[in-house]
């Protein structure tokens, strides 16, 4: 059985459908990077995996148990990196992670290794506030790690960051392999590096599902996603057959589609 199930799941906004019947599964200690247009689905889909957002339709489990309301055992399995870091600025680097270690019941011993992973362990006494975007990622990545969770959940992990962010962020990543992760990217060069598998959405549906053995680099990737958002034959797939409508890949810049605020 997967440790991720994702069955059937629907989000809607009023009239707008943000996800779409979407069913995948991820086994433990499996990668799977998420690709797709502005507005596809990934953030919201993310969200709902995150516990930040309940689907209107459909279920989700992690390690076989539901993932509903206030399931405490379940949400202390995951690690989340958001878009927005969602860290307390008036906080040292140090005490943002401190507090999220006691909030978990985790040494706090564990922060400055952390710290020291991500690059950050000579600014630990600093301010989040004075942070740069790329120093704050890493604070939130080191959080995220924090009390050893077994799934690891991340939205735009690479956007707008520094050439020291970017190598210290995609470093930690590539060492996660004992861990389940979903990452939700526009940068294709590196989530195909990272993955196991790429899932591609399109109009809040999933419409492909392939493992990276198929593709000889990123380049088709992306040739295989605009193919699937124009009719086009796909190659072989694992699961998520259906055909879309749109057919451009969201912009490296990270922007949001201005209705639903997905990336």
């Amino acid at each position: 059985m997967a440790f991720v199930s994702v069955s059937g799941v629907t989000k809607r906004f009023g009239t707008h459908v943000g996800v779409d019947d979407v069913s995948v599964g991820l086994e433990g200690g499996e990668t799977a990077v998420l690709f797709g247009a502005n507005g596809a689905g990934k953030t919201t889909l993310i969200r709902m995996l995150a516990s930040l957002s309940r689907p209107t339709e459909g279920e989700i489990e992690i390690g076989s148990e539901p993932l509903v309301g206030g399931n405490a055992a379940v949400r202390s399995r995951l690690g989340v990196v958001a878009h927005e870091t969602m860290l307390y600025e008036e906080l040292t680097a140090r005490e943002n992670l401190r507090l999220h270690a006691r909030l978990h019941g985790v040494d706090a011993a564990v922060c400055d290794d952390l710290l020291e992973t991500v690059g950050l362990a000579d600014r630990g006494g600093e301010r989040v506030a004075g942070f740069s975007h790329g120093m704050s990622k890493r604070v939130s990545l080191a959080r995220a790690l924090v009390h050893d969770p077994d799934l690891l959940l991340f939205d735009e992990p690479y956007t707008g960051l520094d050439q020291t962010s970017l190598k210290r962020v995609a470093a930690v990543l590539e060492d996660l392999e004992d861990r389940t992760v979903l990452a939700a990217t526009h940068d294709l060069e590196r989530g195909y590096r990272l993955a196991d598998r790429v899932l591609f959405m399109n109009d809040g549906r999933l419409v492909g599902d392939l493992e990276t053995t198929v593709f000889d680099d990123a380049a088709e990737v992306l040739e295989e996603y605009e193919r699937r958002c124009t009719g086009g034959e796909p190659r072989a797939v694992t699961s998520g057959t259906a055909v879309p409508t749109r057919s451009t890949i969201g912009r490296a810049d990270g922007t949001e589609d201005r209705e639903t605020g997905e990336r």
